[in-house]
């Protein structure tokens, strides 16, 4: 059958696993390297993750800093960071960038809840995608008459059924993320 439907769930738990790592970057309290980890910078006439334009450390608790490889590359690492919505203002000193994390007050913590849940919502649109594809391959395997109608029906149920579960998993991440955050 053309239907593959452990690829078609690994897909989504792939989905899964990226908001997970999103997530965790969203530290309340500390800094963390991985809050970076998402950014993306306009390098070379491409956009690149972060980590492949140079080294991103915590020398203090409330510091990240990103020891850029290439000179030339430190105003895109500082525009990337200043427009990724995470609030920050990061200032160079030659080729290390320096990111001081704002205290953790009210309104900075709706900003982080908000980043949130958009990474909840780009993970619901990947799974939603997933769905789009499955449901794609059964119809096309049952127009070419590899399976019947009842086993097109069995399997788009299965298929919604899957993604009903993995949008409820994104659903229960992003509830618990937003209750760490607004913890004072």
């Amino acid at each position: 059958m053309s239907v593959d439907s452990a690829d078609i769930e690994r897909r989504m738990d792939g989905a899964l696993a990226t908001l997970k790592t999103d997530l965790g970057g969203l530290r309340t309290g500390r800094a963390s390297a991985s809050l970076l980890e998402p950014i993306t910078v306009d390098a070379y006439g491409q956009q690149m993750p972060i980590s492949q334009v140079g080294t991103i450390t915590v020398p203090e608790p409330r510091m990240l800093s990103v020891q850029v490889w290439d000179k030339g590359q430190v105003p895109m690492v500082e525009k990337a960071i200043r427009e990724s919505g995470l609030g920050l203002n990061p200032m160079a000193d030659g080729t290390l960038v320096r990111i001081p994390l704002p205290e953790l007050n009210e309104e900075r913590r709706e900003e982080l809840v908000k980043v949130a849940g958009r990474y909840a919502e780009s993970a619901r649109v990947a799974v939603r995608n997933v769905r789009r594809d499955g449901m794609d391959q059964i119809k096309k395997a049952e127009k070419d008459s590899e399976i019947s109608q009842d086993e097109a029906k069995s399997l788009s149920d299965d298929m919604q059924a899957m993604t009903d579960k993995f949008v409820a998993q994104i659903d229960e991440l992003l509830q618990v993320k937003e209750g760490e955050i607004r913890q004072v």
